[in-house]
């Protein structure tokens, strides 16, 4: 793997990472009935999402031109985290809609 490769897998780890951290706080803070927070955190999560999913797709897109990448352990780990992120994200979103529901039937 070079040098840029190794930046793009990098980057396609962070920002899954940070996806992933901001629906962790969002999550917290759906908890603690702070909605305005947990939106934020949640669109905070999606723009990392959309950073991430970009930069997969411009992996995807230079493999299918035939630029084919060198797969290693890294590469799979980049994808793990990009798919945990997106698992995450869709059922953090579920959790919030059931703490505003609970919310709801206790008042």
């Amino acid at each position: 793997m070079n040098d840029e490769q190794l930046q793009v897998v990098m980057g396609l780890i962070m920002n899954a990472g940070n996806a992933k951290g901001e629906a962790v706080a969002a999550l917290a803070a759906a908890k603690k009935e702070n909605f305005t927070e947990a939106e934020e955190r949640m669109k905070a999560a999606n723009e990392a999402l959309v950073e991430a999913h970009n930069t997969q797709t411009d992996l995807l897109t230079a493999e299918a031109s035939g630029n084919n990448s060198e797969v290693t352990l890294l590469m799979v780990h980049s994808q793990d985290h990009l798919m945990n992120a997106i698992s995450y994200i869709g059922l953090t979103q579920e959790l919030i809609d059931v703490y505003k529901r609970m919310m709801v039937l206790e008042k």
